[in-house]
C-alpha cells in the first residue's frame, strides 16, 4: 500500500473523494505508524512519512470511508519524567470524528500487569482491545437547515439525556429507541414543543469511555462524563453503527430538531479524559504526547494533577491542546450545526497554572474566535480545586449555570430563615452576581435540579440519597437534602402528603420558569420523574434513570406547559435588561416593587427580619425596554407574584390603588387548576400556606 507525504493540517483523518490525508501532533515522537486494520481486525502498518511543526502526516490513496485505523508512537519511555510513549499500544486519534468498537479494560491497555502494578514492563499489544478511529464520509445533505437563533432571554433550556428520554417511549419504534434517531422522532419533537422548551441541552455525546470498576460491577457509565474523542459522536446512541454512520444520523438529528425551532446544546467535557492517573489504561493522547496533553504534578511528573477528581486534568495551557479543543468546537458548530455548549468543570478550562485565572488563553481564544463567539456558551462555574467556586466571574460573553439560584430558591421553599433578600436577588436575575460588568440576566442560567442530584419528585419526597445501587456503600453523592418533604420518606399514600409533595414541586416550577434568567429545566421533572432517591445515577443505565412513559404526573406537565405559556406571552418575566427599581418612560411607578403581608413596601428592616418567608413582588409590565437603542419600549400585562413559605395560610393585603386596582387570579400552587378570583386593591386574599400564586393586573 502507498503512503504520501501529504498535509500536516488538517488534524486528523480528511477523505478527500480519492484517499484521505491523516496528521497526528506529537512533539516527543520518533517515528508515528498509522495502523489499518480491514473488517476481519488484519493489521496493516505505513510510517507516516513526514513531519512538519510537531504534526506526523501522510496521504493514503484509496482509503476511503469506513476505513478503521489508529496510531502507534514510537519515542521516549520515561515514566518518572512523564514521557510514555509505548508503540504495544494502539493508540485513538484524538481527532477522530468516529469510532468502533470499545474498552474492554484488557490487561494489554495499561503500563504493568495486574499483578505487578509496580512494574512497568506490560508490552501486550492493545490493539484488539480498544476502539478503532473511523474515516467518515464529511458530505452531507444539510438542505435548508438553519441555526434557529433563540434570543437568549426567550431560551428555555431542556437538560435531557439522548438514551434515558427516548428508551422507553413507546411511541417510537424499538430500533431507534435510545438514539439519536429517537430523539428526532415524531414523538419526541411534539412532546417537546408540546411542553414549550425552545433547547435541549444534550448530556455528553462525545464519544465516552465506560469505566472499568463499573463494568465489573454490571453497570456503566451513564452520564457519560469521560470522553475519549472530542470530535466523535457516542457510537452507543446511534441507531446506525457501521462505518461511522451515526455521525450521518447525529446529523439527521440536529436538523430535525433545527425544522421544528429547537436548539441542539452539548454538554462537553474538555477538563480531563478517560485515561486517567498514572494507574490508568494508554488509550490515546497518554501514549502520543503525555507531557503536552496533561497537567503533571511540576516536581513529580509521574503523576497528573487534577481538579476534576478524575485523575487526570487537561493541559490547556499548552497552544496544541487548545488547538484541539477549538478545532473540536468548530467543527461541532461548522460540521454537525449545534447551536452552543455547556463547558463541564469550566473552572478546569481556566487554570493556566495553579489559579482560576478568568482572562486565561481559552477565553481569549474563544472571544477572538469568529464561530464560537456566536453561539450559546453555558459554564458549569466550579471544579474541586483550590479557589473553584467561580459563580459571576466568567467573562461577559458566558453564561453559567447559578448555583446558588438553586441553593437561595430551595432553602426559602423549606422554610430556612433569612433567606428573602436573597430571593429577591435570584427571582430577579441575579443583578448581584452579573450586572457589574455589563452582563444581562441571561447571564445566568437558573436551576433547582439537573442531572447530578436528586429529580425534583426525589427531592420532595425523600429526606436521604438513595444511591445502594451505585455499589459505593451510599457514601457518594449529595450528603444532604436541601429541600422539604412534609417529613415523610420515600412512597406514601396518605392524599395529604402526596398533595403537599405536589404542591411543593409546584412551587419551584413556578419560582423557576417566572424568574428573570434562563431557566433549565431537567428532563422529566414536569411528568415527577423519580430515581427512587438516588442522587448520583451516573452509572445506573437502566429503568432507573430512564423516562417512565407510562407512569407520568399528567397534571404537573399541563402545570408545567402552563407556566412555560405565561412566561412565554410575558416579556415582563424574560426581560432582556435588569430591573432599575424606579419609574421608567415617564411613569410614576417603579418597573419592581417589593411588599411585605400587610400591602406596604418592604423597608430596610423589613429585609433584615429573619424569620419573615412572605412577600410580594410587582413586576410593571409597563416598563421593559425594547430590543433597540431607541428608548422604545414593550407593553405587557404587569404582575404581582406573591410567595408564602410560611406552613401556615397568610392573609395578604394587595398594594394601594396606584399599582393597580383590580387583579385577576391566574395561578395558585396551592390549586393547580385555580384562576379567575378577582381581587381588588387594599383588600385581603388568603395565600395557603408553602404556595405562589400570581395575579395580573386588570384595572
Amino acid at each position: 500500500m502507498r503512503i504520501w507525504p501529504g498535509q500536516p493540517y488538517p488534524l486528523g483523518a480528511s477523505f478527500s473523494g480519492v484517499g484521505t490525508n491523516f496528521s497526528l501532533f506529537s512533539s516527543v515522537a520518533e517515528r508515528v505508524e498509522l495502523c489499518l486494520f480491514d473488517a476481519a481486525g488484519v493489521e496493516t502498518r505505513l510510517d507516516l512519512p513526514e513531519s512538519t511543526a510537531l504534526c506526523w502526516h501522510g496521504y493514503v490513496p484509496d482509503v476511503l470511508p469506513g476505513q478503521r485505523y489508529g496510531y502507534r508512537v514510537h519515542g521516549p519511555y520515561d515514566p518518572d519524567n512523564g514521557l510514555r510513549c509505548r508503540p504495544s499500544k494502539l493508540l485513538i486519534d484524538p481527532y477522530a470524528k468516529a469510532l468502533d468498537g470499545g474498552v474492554d479494560w484488557d490487561e494489554s491497555l495499561f503500563e504493568y500487569h495486574f499483578g505487578s502494578p509496580d512494574d512497568l514492563n506490560n508490552d501486550d499489544d492493545s490493539a484488539p482491545h480498544v476502539p478503532k478511529a473511523v474515516v467518515i464520509n464529511p458530505y452531507f445533505e444539510w438542505e435548508n437547515d438553519r441555526h434557529p437563533r433563540t434570543p437568549w432571554h426567550e431560551t428555555v433550556l431542556y437538560e435531557v439525556h439522548v438514551k434515558g428520554f427516548t428508551q422507553t417511549n413507546p411511541r417510537i419504534p424499538e430500533a431507534f429507541r435510545g438514539t439519536y434517531a429517537g430523539l428526532a422522532h415524531p414523538a419526541s419533537i411534539e412532546y417537546l414543543l408540546s411542553l414549550g422548551v425552545t433547547a435541549v441541552e444534550l448530556l455528553p455525546v462525545h464519544q465516552f469511555v465506560h469505566d472499568s470498576h463499573l463494568m465489573e460491577q454490571g453497570l456503566r457509565n451513564y452520564w457519560g462524563y469521560n470522553s475519549i474523542a472530542f470530535l466523535a459522536p457516542h457510537i452507543d446512541y446511534g441507531s446506525r453503527r457501521r462505518n461511522g454512520q451515526h455521525v450521518a444520523e447525529f446529523k439527521d438529528m440536529v436538523k430535525t430538531l433545527h425544522a421544528h425551532g429547537i436548539e441542539v446544546i452539548l454538554d462537553v467535557v474538555y477538563n480531563h479524559t478517560a485515561e486517567g492517573n498514572h494507574m490508568g489504561p494508554i488509550l490515546s493522547m497518554k501514549g502520543i504526547d503525555n507531557p503536552a496533553y496533561y497537567r503533571l504534578v511540576p516536581d513529580n511528573r509521574g503523576f497528573y494533577y487534577d481538579t476534576t477528581g478524575t485523575g487526570n486534568s487537561l493541559n490547556v495551557g499548552h497552544p496544541h491542546v487548545l488547538q484541539l479543543i477549538m478545532d473540536s468546537l468548530r467543527y461541532w458548530v461548522l460540521d454537525m450545526h449545534v447551536d452552543g455548549f455547556r463547558f463541564d468543570l469550566a473552572a478546569t478550562l481556566a487554570r493556566q497554572f495553579h489559579e482560576v485565572d478568568r482572562l486565561s488563553a481559552f477565553f481569549d481564544l474563544i472571544q477572538q474566535d469568529p464561530v464560537i463567539s456566536q453561539v450559546k456558551l453555558i459554564a458549569e462555574p466550579w471544579d474541586i480545586g483550590e479557589g473553584g467556586y467561580q459563580v459571576g466571574n466568567f467573562p461577559p460573553l458566558w453564561s453559567e449555570w447559578n448555583g446558588k439560584y438553586r441553593d437561595t430558591v430551595r432553602d426559602f421553599w423549606r422554610g430556612e430563615n433569612q433567606t428573602l433578600a436573597e430571593l429577591a436577588y435570584r427571582f430577579t436575575g441575579s443583578s448581584d452576581l452579573y450586572e457589574r460588568e455589563g452582563r444581562r440576566p441571561s447571564a445566568s442560567i437558573n436551576f433547582l435540579t439537573a442531572h447530578d442530584g436528586f429529580t425534583l419528585a426525589d427531592l420532595t419526597e425523600y429526606n436521604e440519597k438513595h444511591n445502594e445501587a451505585n455499589g459505593e456503600d451510599n457514601a457518594d453523592g449529595e450528603s444532604h437534602n436541601r429541600s422539604w418533604n412534609c417529613g415523610v420518606e420515600g412512597p406514601t399514600d396518605d392524599p395529604e402528603v402526596l398533595e403537599l409533595r405536589a404542591r411543593q414541586r409546584r412551587n419551584f416550577l413556578a419560582t423557576l420558569l417566572l424568574s428573570q434568567g434562563i431557566p433549565m429545566l431537567l428532563g422529566g421533572d414536569e411528568m415527577a420523574r423519580t430515581q427512587g432517591g438516588n442522587n448520583n445515577a451516573y452509572c445506573q443505565d437502566n429503568e432507573t434513570s430512564w423516562f417512565d412513559w407510562e407512569h407520568q404526573d399528567g397534571s404537573l406537565i399541563a402545570f408545567t406547559q402552563r407556566l412555560l405559556a405565561i412566561r412565554r406571552h410575558h416579556p415582563v418575566f424574560r426581560r432582556r435588561e435588569y430591573f432599575q427599581g424606579r419609574a421608567l418612560h415617564g411613569g410614576g411607578v417603579d418597573d419592581v416593587a417589593w411588599f411585605g403581608p400587610d400591602g406596604s413596601e418592604m423597608s430596610e428592616d423589613d429585609w433584615q427580619e429573619g424569620y419573615a418567608k412572605s412577600m410580594a413582588v410587582f413586576l410593571n409590565g409597563e416598563a421593559i425596554p425594547g430590543p433597540d437603542s431607541r428608548g422604545d419600549r414593550i407593553v405587557d400585562d404587569t404582575f404581582l407574584v406573591l410567595f408564602n413559605a410560611h406552613h401556615e395560610p397568610i392573609d395578604f393585603t394587595l398594594p394601594e390603588e396606584r399599582f393597580g386596582k383590580r387583579w385577576i387570579r391566574t395561578l395558585d400552587t396551592a390549586d393547580a387548576m385555580a384562576e379567575g378570583d378577582q381581587v381588588d386593591a387594599n383588600q385581603q386574599t388568603q395565600i395557603q400556606g408553602r404556595s405562589l400564586t400570581l395575579l395580573r393586573r386588570v384595572g
